[in-house]
């Protein structure tokens, strides 16, 4: 998927932990993916006015709160091993039914929040997902509502299913799916890798935002669910081909960032579409509750 203007800034000033981006740094950045100048500052003050990026200093921009959440799990990717534990069973519940959401960006942030710590619809308005994630209950509900869930929604633990359930929540997830699209995604990177040094300067940039940005769309959205459930090879091994492609990534945009005063410490990547409800679904987890 393609970068549009809005999407692109996001992804610039992810990559600064917390410092500013000139917009004519966004203008030229634009430029690359073809994208005119008057798109760029009308989505660059689009959301501002959503409270998405603030002003720094005249003519520059960061990242603001409301975006900061998204922005820490999105960018802690290469870590999300340091998230998980030891599965002993048991599991985490979020009850949905009922929830006070009129609205459809409400409902899409509740979407978005549910997919990104993996849950799966058990029963209608009910999704779970297995209790080995660092924190426990406590800190799986305060992660969703970060993430913009409803403060209404209940979020609890689950100490055991009968068999049946059991049955049925294992089923939630195709490990098989998940270790499919991870291999898709791993090939592509490696493929990526093979060409770059035989790119010119600008396409590589282009080409490491557009790919890498879909290696960590997969990555960040991985359920981080217990082996017996989803082999993680497949994970472990397209997290380390990233780490190595973000290198590269890092180095073709250096001159760029450079240039415009604005350190990096991670190669800047395309997360365009990343939508927890479509994500979920092609992992299968259902989120039929929140449509």
């Amino acid at each position: 998927m393609e970068p549009s203007a809005k999407s692109l800034i996001l992804d610039l000033l992810q990559t600064l932990r917390g410092r500013s981006m000139s917009v004519r740094a966004l203008v030229e950045a634009g430029a690359l993916f073809g994208l005119a100048e008057n798109g760029v500052r009308v989505a660059l003050a689009r959301l501002l006015a959503r409270g998405l990026v603030e002003r720094d200093e005249p003519g520059s921009y960061r990242l603001a709160a409301g975006a900061q959440p998204v922005s820490r799990r999105v960018g802690g990717w290469s870590s999300a091993d340091a998230r998980t534990l030891r599965w002993s069973g048991g599991w985490v519940g979020v009850l949905v039914h009922g929830l006070p959401r009129a609205d459809r960006r409400g409902r899409r942030s509740d979407a978005r929040a549910l997919a990104f710590l993996g849950f799966a619809e058990l029963d209608p308005g009910l999704l779970i997902r297995p209790d080995n994630l660092r924190g426990g209950v406590a800190q799986t509900r305060q992660e969703l509502h970060e993430l913009g869930l409803a403060i209404e929604a209940r979020v609890f633990g689950l100490g055991s299913l009968d068999e049946s359930g059991e049955a049925r929540a294992r089923r939630l997830w195709s490990g098989a799916a998940i270790s499919r699209a991870h291999r898709t995604a791993l090939v592509e990177l490696e493929r990526s890798a093979s060409r770059l040094p035989r790119l010119p300067r600008r396409a590589a940039m282009v080409e490491t935002f557009l790919v890498g940005g879909r290696a960590i769309r997969q990555i960040a959205l991985d359920p981080r669910l217990p082996d017996a459930i989803a082999p993680e090879a497949e994970y472990r091994a397209l997290v380390a081909a990233m780490r190595e492609y973000d290198h590269a990534g890092r180095e073709y945009w250096s001159d760029f960032m450079r240039d415009h005063g604005a350190p990096h410490r991670s190669s800047p990547v395309n997360l365009a579409g990343l939508s927890g409800q479509a994500r979920a679904a092609a992992l299968g987890a259902a989120s039929r509750s929140l449509a």
